[in-house]
């Protein structure tokens, strides 16, 4: 089966070969002989119910500093392509949320991986509160009162934007921490939107764990330990990579996850869990494969494309 594949994603000049998820799944695309292509989110249009994009031909290597090649300028009609890969980074703005409308008119006859109309309605910090049995306490809102009102409760609380991206903006406070009133006022002059508070899981401490989905079916995982004086783990923030397996709860946590995910064609995805509790449910642009893949041998992007082919497959059947 050799395919046709448009990759929107960030620039790859600026990608990371050791660290970028993206990368790895053009490689893997490479090797199957399928045709892979590359474009910028601005790049795509729609002119009277036709979506394609301004793409160039992508050959990608494990090579730093020459880790790609690519082709002229060309026109596709993303119609006409087997497979799209959404795989720009957040923020999930208006940009990113234009471009899921935009790609949902091509979609499921060209296989967009995530689902547009989906990853529209799951973002990460909202997604998981479907799953309220399975969270830490957790409020959003913008109404100052509440929150405050939350922190009493609960006296040690994290507070981040509710569709920040990377740690960007996370603040752990503690009871007596005085700048609960700045930052928020700080947070509602840069965004109209609430907040997210948690209860604080002194757990961080030990790191939370990224664990891959695949088709609702957890693949691997890592656990990303806090650098020295950081509240944060992520690998954006300085979090270290350390291997890891699943504890009963996280297989728990993917169980009830998994049928969710599966229906809703959320093929790639990556779960936040901190302790026993799941915090962010990643559909947009999940990372992690890299440090799983290097820690216990795995290839996960070869489960990926075969869970994309297998789909292809039963499209094609039906």
């Amino acid at each position: 089966m050799s395919l046709v594949v448009a990759i929107q994603m960030d620039p790859i000049e600026s990608v990371d070969i050791e660290a970028d998820s993206t990368f790895l799944m053009a490689l893997e695309a490479q090797q199957r002989n399928h045709a892979v292509f590359h474009y910028l989110p601005h790049h795509l249009s729609m002119n009277t119910g036709r979506i394609y994009a301004h793409v160039r031909r992508m050959e990608v290597r494990r090579r730093k500093g020459d880790h790609f090649t690519l082709g002229n300028w060309e026109v596709m009609d993303l119609a006409a392509a087997d497979v799209v890969l959404m795989r720009q980074d957040p923020p999930f703005d208006m940009a990113y949320i234009t471009a899921t409308h935009l790609l949902e008119h091509i979609h499921p006859k060209t296989l967009v991986v995530n689902d547009p109309f989906q990853v529209r309605n799951a973002p990460e910090k909202l997604f998981v509160s479907h799953f309220p049995e399975l969270m830490p306490p957790t409020l959003i809102s913008s109404h100052v009162a509440e929150i405050k009102a939350f922190r009493e409760q609960h006296r040690d609380i994290i507070v981040k934007p509710l569709f920040g991206n990377g740690g960007a903006g996370v603040f752990h406070l503690k009871e007596d921490d005085e700048n609960l009133g700045a930052l928020l006022e700080m947070f509602t002059q840069l965004s109209r939107e609430p907040v997210i508070v948690q209860k604080y899981l002194p757990e961080i401490r030990q790191g939370d764990k990224r664990i891959i989905l695949i088709e609702g079916e957890p693949v691997g995982a890592v656990a990303r330990l806090p650098a020295r004086g950081e509240a944060r783990a992520n690998f954006h923030a300085g979090g270290r990579a350390e291997k890891a397996g699943l504890t009963d709860r996280e297989r728990e946590i993917c169980a009830a996850l998994g049928p969710v995910l599966r229906e809703r064609g959320l093929v790639f995805v990556g779960i936040d869990v901190i302790g026993d509790w799941l915090t962010e449910i990643n559909v947009t642009s999940p990372t992690g494969i890299h440090e799983i893949n290097r820690l216990d041998g795995t290839r996960l992007e070869v489960l990926l494309w075969d869970a994309i082919e297998r789909r292809l497959g039963h499209a094609a059947a039906a």
